[in-house]
C-alpha cells in the first residue's frame, strides 16, 4: 500500500480488517516495525478521535507521531497552480510539501470542505498535491469527500460484533450477509458528505452486505460512492429487518451544502428500532444527542458507538503497518 485515501487503495479488505482485529488483540507485536520512523499528522481543521487514535496507533508500532495543527500554527497555505501570491496566503504546497516529505517517513493529513463550491471541494485538491509534492505516503484523516479510516473502523466493527452476538462471519462458508442501513438524521447545521460518502463506498467494495441508504428526497449522495446500494426516502421500510443501523447527517450535495429538510422524525428514536433485527446503532462522532439520535437510544445495549470509536486504534494501526511494512520491504 502506497497511499491510503479511499477504498480502492486496498486490494483486500477482510484481510485488512483481520490484521486490525489481531493488534487489538496484540497491540504491540509489530513495536519495531516503525522504530527510528516518523509520522506527521497534519490537521487543517479540529479533530479528537482521529488525532488521538492516529498517534497511539503509530506509538504502537514504535513509530514517533508528531502532530502540527496547520490552521492555528503554521502559515496559511496556498494549493492552486500558479497562484498569485498576493492574498492570505503565506506558503505554497508545493514548498511546504516537500519539505515536509524530508521530514517524515509517512504523512497524515486531515482536510474539511468549504461546502461553498462542489467542484472544488470535490476535487481533493488539498490532498492530492500533498500525494504529488510530498514525495512520501500520505493517509487520509479525512478529506473533503471522504473518511477512510473511520469506514475501515465501521466494516471491523460490523464484523467483530456480528462474530461477537452471533458466532457469525461474512465472507465464510456458512457465514452472514448483514443487512446494513445508512441513515440520514436532522443536525443544527449544514455538514459535509464525508462520512457517508466514506461509508458507502466501503461497504460497497467490501461487497458481503445487504446494504440500503435511506434519507429525505433532495439528499442524494454522489452516485459513484452509492451505486450498488438500495436507496429509499421511506425510513422505515429500510430499517425492517436491519442488523446495523449507520446514523448520519449530511447536506445536500446536488444543489450543493444545503439544508432543505431538518424533520425530527427522521431522529432515530427506541420505537423505529422495533423495526429492526435487535440492530446495533453505529455513528462516527461527535454525536447531537436527541438532534441525530435520541438518549435513550445512545444509552441502550443497541448502541455501539464507544466500541466503534475505540476501534479506530485498530484500523489505523493496521493502515500504517501496511505502508511501513512497504517501505522495509524497498
Amino acid at each position: 500500500m502506497r497511499n491510503f485515501i479511499a477504498a480502492s487503495d486496498v486490494s483486500d479488505i477482510n484481510a485488512l480488517v483481520k490484521k486490525a482485529l489481531s493488534y487489538k488483540a496484540n497491540p504491540f507485536a509489530d513495536i519495531a516495525l516503525g522504530q527510528n520512523k516518523r509520522i506527521g499528522l497534519l490537521f487543517l481543521n479540529p479533530s479528537m478521535r482521529t488525532r488521538l487514535s492516529t498517534q497511539i496507533a503509530a506509538q504502537n508500532l514504535g513509530a514517533e507521531a508528531i502532530v502540527f495543527n496547520v490552521d492555528k500554527e503554521g502559515w496559511a497555505l496556498e494549493f492552486e497552480e500558479e497562484a498569485i501570491m498576493s492574498g492570505s496566503t503565506v506558503e505554497h504546497v508545493k514548498d511546504a510539501a516537500p519539505v515536509m516529505g524530508k521530514y517524515f517517513d509517512v504523512l497524515c493529513i486531515r482536510t474539511f470542505p468549504s461546502l461553498k463550491n462542489k467542484q472544488d471541494d470535490y476535487s481533493e485538491l488539498y490532498i492530492r498535491q500533498f500525494i504529488k509534492y510530498s514525495g512520501i505516503p500520505v493517509v487520509s484523516l479525512e478529506s473533503a469527500t471522504l473518511h477512510p479510516l473511520q469506514s475501515l473502523t465501521d466494516i471491523l466493527t460490523i464484523q467483530e460484533s456480528l462474530a461477537s452476538t452471533h458466532g457469525k462471519t461474512p465472507g465464510k462458508p456458512g457465514g452472514y450477509r448483514p443487512k446494513v442501513v445508512l441513515t440520514w438524521a436532522p443536525h443544527v447545521k449544514a455538514l459535509p458528505q464525508c462520512v457517508a460518502n466514506s461509508f458507502a463506498q466501503w461497504i460497497n467494495a467490501w461487497g458481503e452486505a445487504d446494504f440500503v441508504i435511506t434519507h429525505p428526497e433532495d439528499y442524494e449522495l454522489d452516485e459513484k460512492f452509492t451505486k450498488g446500494a438500495r436507496i429509499t426516502h421511506n425510513q422505515d421500510e429500510a430499517l425492517k429487518d436491519a442488523d446495523f443501523v449507520y446514523v448520519k447527517n449530511w447536506s445536500t450535495y446536488n444543489d450543493y451544502g444545503k439544508i432543505y429538510c431538518n424533520d425530527p422524525e427522521w431522529m432515530l428514536t427506541r420505537e423505529k428500532l422495533g423495526l429492526t433485527n435487535q440492530a446495533k446503532v453505529m455513528h462516527c462522532l461527535p454525536v447531537r444527542r436527541n438532534v441525530e439520535l435520541s438518549d435513550e437510544v445512545l444509552d441502550s445495549a443497541h448502541s455501539i458507538v464507544t466500541q466503534e470509536a475505540s476501534n479506530r486504534v485498530w484500523a489505523a494501526q493496521a493502515v500504517l503497518s501496511e505502508i511501513l511494512a512497504s517501505q522495509t520491504v524497498r
